[in-house]
């Protein structure tokens, strides 16, 4: 029996604790744990319960005890682009906000009153995205004064969850780099942006690579739950967990890593901060290794769950997407990537509103309404791909898609009819599986990234869709 690895893997919706071992040569992977998860609205703005994830991240470790397989180590991967702030004697100060709150509406204008928005995109090539780090922290220089003055440490959310088991302070680089803080040329905070938009330099935690050990529980945890083990900074930022255990990257693909968020790219050595990469709203987020995850950030199946979630949740995804099948004729579209379907109060309303506004025929029913949105993200999915062409200057033949959306067949058979590439599904659990890949790496159950890489396509294979 090999060494076991732990993943928590918190999503928006959602948290696993996977475990991984080695078995035969093979990964094996096996969920213990999961637990809701999602953003509380409270007068009027949106935050996280950070003290329940908490909870549910000691809770999932005990499972782990309760099953007689203990980990040699875990790790932490959740969305981005959202931090905590502690004060001097490590007390949260101000609230967790999450990502989708409007408190940033108008930010991006002012952070550039002071730097223009292709100046900030040259200096860390990141996509502007309203929420990201950047505006988070003009919003509450602004709004919220006090706050920012009383913070001694900003951690991102995985990182905030490393030192409460560990008590331990350390910024994962993956992360950090979607906030547009960091410089593209030197991989480190961008200091000097620091100064320009005036937010307090020592808040910020020197930043360190994937497969660094935090440190050992606390005392006090590893009681709770039963064992002692590392705690170590994987590609936290979910998406480069992802994007570390597509399959075929080796052979230079193009992925997308499909979830909520479908991020659609390329991985590449050396970053595109070019005017036209800005104006097609392309990113050069941190990866593993300091590869960059050259990707574009599309809305994804948060539409297909929110329609669900208005349907009572009575269908499973699969049923969705047989009436959606049925439904295949139906001819209206809409930008998948439009504001108004960020966190509308009702997604079904807002796509009905953007058809009439447009003058197109209005979906009704569910099948109607899927077949709009997985249509649409199939177009839109077919045009990015040759973006990424024009913007590489390279030619892709396939495409790998993974995450739970992998297991989207009918996205799937759209994106291969679409786009005229061969896709490759799988695996599923990718976040999950790139967790724990740099965790073996660190361990030495695995040699490389090439070789884990290998590994997870002889685990777990993949589906194949042609055009």
């Amino acid at each position: 029996m090999g060494d076991y690895f732990l993943a928590v893997d918190i999503g928006a919706s959602s948290g696993r604790h996977i475990l991984g071992s080695m078995q035969g040569g093979k990964m094996e992977i096996e969920e213990v744990y999961r637990f809701e998860n999602g953003m509380v609205k409270k007068n009027g703005h949106l935050y996280w319960d950070v003290g329940h994830l908490e909870k549910e991240i000691i809770a999932g470790m005990a499972k782990c005890r309760e099953a007689g397989k203990i980990p040699v180590s875990m790790g932490i991967d959740t969305w981005a682009v959202d931090y905590v702030l502690l004060n001097k004697e490590d007390e949260i100060v101000g609230s967790t906000y999450g990502y989708r709150d409007m408190r940033t509406k108008g930010m991006d204008e002012e952070v550039y009153r002071i730097i223009l928005q292709d100046e900030l995109y040259a200096r860390n090539g990141i996509q502007k995205l309203i929420f990201n780090t950047v505006y988070q922290l003009m919003a509450a220089k602004i709004q919220e004064p006090e706050t920012l003055a009383q913070a001694d440490s900003l951690l991102m959310i995985p990182d905030y969850f490393n030192f409460v088991l560990t008590g331990e302070k350390k910024s994962e680089y993956t992360n950090a780099t979607t906030g547009q803080l960091v410089d593209v040329k030197t991989n480190d905070w961008d200091w000097e942006l620091m100064d320009m938009l005036g937010f307090p330099k020592h808040i910020f935690k020197p930043l360190s690579m994937p497969g660094t050990v935090v440190g050992e529980l606390k005392e006090e945890i590893a009681k709770e739950v039963g064992f002692q083990c590392k705690v170590m900074q994987i590609a936290s930022h979910d998406t480069a967990s992802a994007v570390l255990a597509v399959p075929s990257l080796e052979e230079e693909s193009l992925y997308i890593s499909s979830g909520t968020w479908s991020l659609l790219g390329t991985e590449i050595m050396k970053p595109i901060c070019s005017k036209e990469s800005m104006e097609k709203n392309f990113t050069n987020e941190g990866g593993y290794g300091y590869r960059f995850r050259y990707l574009k950030n599309i809305m994804g199946l948060w539409m297909i769950q929110s329609v669900r979630h208005e349907f009572d949740d009575a269908y499973s995804f699969a049923e969705i997407c047989r009436r959606a099948e049925e439904e295949k004729d139906f001819p209206s579209r809409v930008d998948v990537n439009d504001d108004c379907f960020l966190a509308p109060d009702n997604m079904t309303e807002e796509i009905q509103s953007y058809c009439e506004k447009t003058g197109q025929k209005i979906p009704r029913t569910l099948g109607q309404l899927a077949t709009v949105i997985y249509q649409s993200l199939a177009e839109c999915y077919a045009e990015t791909f040759t973006d990424v062409e024009k913007l590489t200057g390279k030619k892709y033949k396939a495409v790998n898609i993974v995450g739970g959306g992998s297991n989207a067949a009918y996205l799937n058979q759209l994106t291969a009819a679409k786009s005229g590439r061969t896709v490759y599904a799988g695996p599923g659990e990718a976040t999950a599986i790139g967790n724990i890949a740099v965790q073996m790496m660190e361990a030495g159950a695995l040699d490389s990234l090439q070789e884990a890489r290998k590994c997870i396509f002889h685990s777990f294979g993949v589906e194949e869709y042609q055009p």
